[in-house]
C-alpha cells in the first residue's frame, strides 16, 4: 500500500503546481479570477450595507411598535391599579392577576412577558413576585432596574432573553406601580423579538444565495467573454510557434470583420510575406552554395597546374639569383596557402550542403589559432599590421574539428 499512497501524495502535491502553471501561462484565468474577486468584494460591501440598513429599519420599526404598545399597556395597568378599590389580600391578588392576564402575549406580533416584582424595603406584601413565563426580574438589565426603582416614569432597554439553549433579542419597558397596602412594585413588559431575528436571518440567507448565484453568473459571463478574445490569441500563439518551427504554411482561420478578424488577416499576411522571403533566401542560399561548390571545383585544375609549376621553380631556386629565389619561395608558399584555402572552401560548401559531418576530437585550439596567425602574417606585414596571440595559458584542449 506504500506505493499507491506515495503516488496519491505526489499527485496531490502536483495539482497546485499545475494550477499555478496554468495561472501564469494563461490570460483567461487571472482575468476571470480578478473579475470574480472584485465582484465578490463589491457584493460583500453592498450586502453589508443592505443588511445593516434592513436590520436597522426592521428592528427600529419593531422596537418603536413595542415601546408604543408597552407605554399604553403600562399606563393602562398603572391606571387600573391606582383606581382599584381592592383593599384585602385576596381581592388585590385577584385584581392583579386579572389585569396582567389581559396584557399577556397580545402585542407587536411577538410574545410578551410581564414580570412583577416588589422593590426593596417592601413590607406586609399582599402580592409576591409574579410572572407569566420563565422570564423573571433577574433577566432585567441592571441599568433598567435602577431607572425604574429610582423614578416614576417609563423606561425601556434592549436585552438578551434566554430562550431554551440560546439568547434571543428582546426589548423591556418598565415602570413603578403601587399596590395595597402601599407597597411599590416594578412592573415590566418584555417583548420577544426572535421573529425579527428570524426574518433578518432569512434575508441574510437570501442575500448570500443571491450573491453566490450572481458570482457564478458573472464568472460564466467573464469566462465566455474572455475566451472569445483569448482563444484567437492562443491560436495565433500556436501558429507562431509552428511557423518558428519551420511550418511556414500555417495560417489562422479568419471569421467576421472585427478587430480579431483584422488581427488574423494581418497575421496571415505577415506569415505569407515571411514565407516568401524565407523561400527567396533559401533559393539564394542554394544558389550561393552551388556557386561556391562550382567555383571551388573549377579552381582545382588550374591551381594544380600552378602548384606544379611553383614546385618546379621552388626546387630550382638555388640556380636563381637571390631576388628570383625569394620570389620562387613566396610563390610556392602562397600557392600552398591558396590550395589550403581552396580545400577549406570545399569543406565549407560540403558543410553548407549537409554532406559533411563534424569529426570532433580533443584538439589544442591555441595551436589552431597560431597556425591561422602564421598563414595571415604575410598579409598583415604587407599592410603594416601586427597579429599577436594573447592567451592566459599555453594550452586549451576542446572537442573540435580542426
Amino acid at each position: 500500500m506504500a506505493a499507491p499512497a506515495a503516488g496519491l501524495k505526489h499527485a496531490a502535491l502536483a495539482r497546485p503546481g499545475r494550477f499555478a502553471g496554468k495561472w501564469r501561462r494563461s490570460l483567461q484565468f487571472p482575468t476571470v479570477g480578478a473579475t470574480v474577486l472584485l465582484a465578490a468584494l463589491a457584493f460583500t460591501g453592498v450586502g453589508a450595507f443592505l443588511s445593516s440598513q434592513i436590520a436597522s429599519g426592521l428592528y427600529q420599526e419593531r422596537v418603536s411598535q413595542a415601546e408604543a404598545e408597552a407605554e399604553r399597556g403600562l399606563s393602562g395597568v398603572k391606571s387600573i391599579f391606582e383606581n382599584s378599590s381592592a383593599s384585602d389580600r385576596a381581592t388585590v391578588t385577584s385584581m392583579v392577576a386579572d389585569t396582567l392576564k389581559l396584557h399577556e402575549g397580545t402585542g407587536a406580533d411577538a410574545p410578551r412577558h410581564f414580570p412583577l416584582t416588589p422593590l426593596k424595603n417592601a413590607q406586609n406584601l399582599y402580592v409576591a413576585s409574579l410572572t407569566n413565563s420563565t422570564i423573571t426580574a433577574a433577566t432585567i438589565p441592571e441599568g433598567l432596574s435602577q431607572a425604574v426603582a429610582s423614578g416614576r416614569g417609563q423606561y425601556s432597554q434592549a436585552l438578551a432573553l434566554p430562550v431554551g439553549d440560546e439568547d434571543v433579542p428582546g426589548i423591556a419597558s418598565g415602570t413603578q406601580v403601587v399596590l395595597p397596602p402601599g407597597n411599590a412594585y416594578a412592573l415590566y413588559l418584555i417583548y420577544d423579538l426572535s421573529s425579527v431575528q428570524q426574518t433578518l436571518d432569512y434575508i441574510h440567507r437570501v442575500l448570500w444565495a443571491g450573491g453566490a448565484l450572481l458570482l457564478v453568473l458573472i464568472g460564466g459571463v467573464a469566462w465566455g467573454g474572455t475566451r472569445a478574445v483569448v482563444h484567437p490569441v492562443g491560436q495565433a500563439a500556436a501558429a507562431s510557434e509552428k511557423i518558428a518551427a519551420g511550418q511556414l504554411q500555417e495560417r489562422l482561420e479568419v471569421k467576421g470583420e472585427d478587430e480579431l478578424a483584422r488581427l488574423g488577416a494581418s497575421f496571415n499576411h505577415m506569415a505569407e510575406t515571411l514565407q516568401e522571403q524565407i523561400t527567396q533566401l533559401a533559393a539564394l542560399s542554394d544558389m550561393q552554395q552551388r556557386f561556391v561548390s562550382d567555383v571551388s571545383h573549377e579552381l582545382r585544375t588550374p591551381l594544380t597546374t600552378v602548384r606544379m609549376a611553383a614546385e618546379v621553380l621552388y626546387d630550382a631556386r638555388e640556380d636563381f639569383d637571390p631576388v628570383s629565389a625569394r620570389s620562387a619561395e613566396l610563390l610556392y608558399n602562397q600557392v600552398e596557402r591558396f590550395q589550403a584555402l581552396l580545400a577549406d572552401l570545399l569543406e565549407i560548401s560540403r558543410f553548407d550542403a549537409g554532406a559533411a559531418v563534424l569529426d570532433a576530437e580533443p584538439t589544442d585550439v591555441l595551436e589552431v589559432v597560431r597556425r591561422a596567425i602564421e598563414d595571415a602574417r604575410p598579409l598583415a606585414e604587407n599592410s603594416g599590421s601586427a597579429v599577436e596571440l594573447a592567451a592566459d595559458q599555453d594550452r586549451c584542449i576542446v572537442d573540435m574539428d580542426a
